[in-house]
């Protein structure tokens, strides 16, 4: 009881001392470095900066992971990575690259480029857009922990149950999935409430919904499935959370539980996700393609049908990963038959896209390799899923290598594909320098071919009957060579991988010889009307927006801006906070303090949140303005 009054105090004084509270003297001169701006920043630029380096961060631990699952399945019985460590291995890729690497890098992307496109200067509510971070990479360090401390989690990233209970998988790894989980989740709740207010509420004067560029339009429908698909997971979460620590019975079939809930649950929630990952990447593909093939983007308002369709329809599919659990007939024929509904609005998509390059001028930039290599690999990734879709047929492809195919050809082919497109097309509105072309454009062949080569294979690996999460297979299964190609094909995509970071790397160290300017695409959408990279107002006045395209709509024109809506005047700014990250380490401290059920220490954790939270409320913080002559000397340096 001592040590938790001890505890208590110093978090207090913790929280008093960073927030202003205690002797502002003693950490003056912190709060002027450089490190201090960027960890209490509410700036969404700085923050979707902050997310693209925690998504790669995360990135190298799921790569990793990748290539030892595929090194140890090079040569037939193997034993460099067997059993346990295996499960850790795959579980760990899984739900990294899902929820630690798919979704920052599109919250950096939409955080980039979202504000710009509408017309605003900031989202609606800074605080949490920074707070949604802070618990994203809390609940990723969580997670992560388990290699260091007591084993990670190794039930899949599924993390069925009742493999991922007690009695079969005892332990801590389990522990960190759930609760890293459902830290993280809370912030891309967060994240996903902010942007659907931000696009609803702070487009400029004249820009309607059908006017919204494509990205805006898929990050706004993304965050609505944010909204509605992350609650079952959450609620699922505190189940298996309340079975391992509190001794519930949620799921013991002999005390009236049942293990199916938890799969419904999850995939409520988890087919959902596979479009809150891809619509944004859908998003850039259009902008890009429109972009660089000189055209409005073929059948705009089609699209935007398109895509609020796939949300909806996505709400409806999930238990076509339940056909094998017996749900009978009816159920697997209704569920049949939405799934293969749902490849309808992404079919108009796909057509939209190459007849917007039908006959467009087109330049083959980075950014435009990886979208016209986007298309015909989701393609081949939806084709797949049809083929998934019939319950007769996925009793037959279900748990084998073939899932594994069709998975990545739609979460890399459309996600990692998208992102990479995204990054090199936002990249000088984010910074103010370009990336390297050349390198670019080898780090585009060299992931591209290494993809096709790891995953092509793997469709005949499932069809000659490997089941996937398997570490190891007969040499007289005949499948060693088609293995050791698809190693071989994930080293070129990590070499491609590596390729990317290099790029970063030497276009930093000539940024000078690579100055972008504000628009260096000769763009079609707002973002590209002001410097790259922007001031933190963005836009010192609101433009009236007066056509889709409206940038372009102007260039047309001869206008060399964006016509303005209202009079220049004093811009009001919220002011940056260490809140947000004294929050998260209070979750991350109460999560910690769960896994080894030190419960006082995750009682302390929650009381730093509650007594954060307090402050916000409580302590007055009105912001500041930028005056006249500041956004006039901000415009004249442009």
């Amino acid at each position: 009881m001592a040590t938790l009054v001890v505890l208590l105090v110093f978090a207090l004084f913790i929280v008093a001392i960073l927030t202003g509270g205690y002797n502002k003297q003693m950490i003056s001169r912190f709060r002027s470095h450089w490190l201090w701006e960027w960890l209490t920043t509410v700036d969404h630029k700085k923050i979707g900066i902050l997310y693209a380096i925690g998504g790669g961060f995360f990135f190298i631990f799921g790569g990793i992971e990748a290539l030892l699952m595929r090194i140890q399945l090079f040569f037939p019985d193997n034993q460099f990575i067997v059993g346990r460590d295996f499960n850790e291995l795959l579980s760990m890729h899984g739900t990294t690259m899902i929820f630690f690497v798919a979704m920052p890098l599109l919250f950096a992307l939409m955080n980039v480029a979202v504000p710009l496109q509408i017309g605003a200067r900031d989202v609606a509510f800074p605080f949490l857009n920074a707070l949604g971070f802070w618990l994203f990479l809390a609940g990723g360090l969580l997670m992560n922990l388990g290699w260091l401390f007591g084993g990670a989690p190794d039930s899949g990233w599924t993390n069925y149950v009742p493999i991922a209970l007690n009695q079969y998988s005892p332990g801590s790894g389990i522990d960190y999935y759930v609760l890293g989980l459902q830290i993280a989740g809370f912030g891309t709740t967060m994240g996903g409430l902010n942007f659907l207010a931000t696009i609803i509420n702070m487009r400029a004067p004249g820009m309607g919904f059908l006017r919204m560029p494509l990205f805006t339009w898929t990050s706004f429908v993304a965050s609505a499935l944010i909204l509605f698909g992350f609650p079952p997971l959450t609620a699922g979460l505190f189940l298996v959370m309340f079975d391992r620590l509190f001794g519930a019975q949620f799921f013991e079939v002999a005390l009236g539980g049942n293990p199916v809930i938890w799969q419904h649950l999850f995939w409520i929630f988890g087919h959902p996700e596979v479009y809150i990952v891809v619509l944004p990447a859908f998003g850039v593909m259009s902008d890009v393609i429109s972009n660089f093939a000189r055209k409005r983007l073929f059948g705009y308002t089609s699209m935007v049908f398109a895509t609020l369709l796939i949300g909806f329809l996505g709400f409806m599919v999930w238990a076509h990963h339940m056909f094998t659990v017996g749900m009978g007939p009816m159920v697997n024929s209704i569920f049949a038959i939405a799934t293969m509904a749902i490849a309808v609005p992404t079919g108009i998509k796909v057509f939209n896209w190459m007849f917007t390059m039908w006959g467009g001028k087109i330049t083959y930039s980075t950014a435009m390799l990886y979208a016209v290599g986007f298309i015909p690999t989701f393609v081949l990734g939806g084709v797949t899923g049809i083929m998934l879709a019939l319950p007769p047929a996925d009793f037959q492809y279900h748990d084998s290598y073939f899932v594994v195919a069709h998975f990545h050809y739609v979460l890399i082919g459309g996600t990692v594909f998208g992102i990479l497109s995204g990054l090199y097309y936002w990249w000088p509105k984010m910074f103010g320098y370009k990336l390297n072309e050349t390198l670019g454009k080898w780090n585009f062949w060299v992931f591209f071919i290494g993809f096709h080569l790891t995953f092509l294979i793997q469709h005949f690996i499932g069809l000659f009957g490997m089941p996937r999460r398997y570490f190891t297979y007969q040499e007289e299964d005949g499948i060693t060579l088609f293995n050791q190609i698809s190693t071989v094909g994930a080293v070129m995509m990590g070499v491609g991988a590596l390729l990317f970071v290099a790029n970063i790397v030497v276009s930093y160290r000539n940024r000078t010889s690579l100055v972008a300017g504000n628009d260096p695409w000769d763009g079609r959408t707002l973002e590209w009307a002001i410097s790259s990279p922007p001031p933190v107002f963005n836009f010192a006045q609101l433009p009236q927006v007066r056509s889709l395209d409206c940038w372009w709509h102007e260039k047309m024109e001869g206008n060399k801006e964006m016509e303005p809506a209202e009079p220049l005047d004093h811009i009001h700014m919220p002011n940056d906070t260490p809140l947000p990250i004294i929050m998260s380490l209070g979750f991350f401290i109460s999560g910690l303090g769960l896994v080894f059920r030190a419960f006082e220490v995750g009682v302390l954790g929650l009381v730093v949140v509650v007594v954060t939270m307090f402050v916000r409320s409580f302590k007055p913080d009105h912001g500041y303005h930028i005056e006249v002559e500041e956004i006039k000397a901000t415009k004249k340096g442009a």
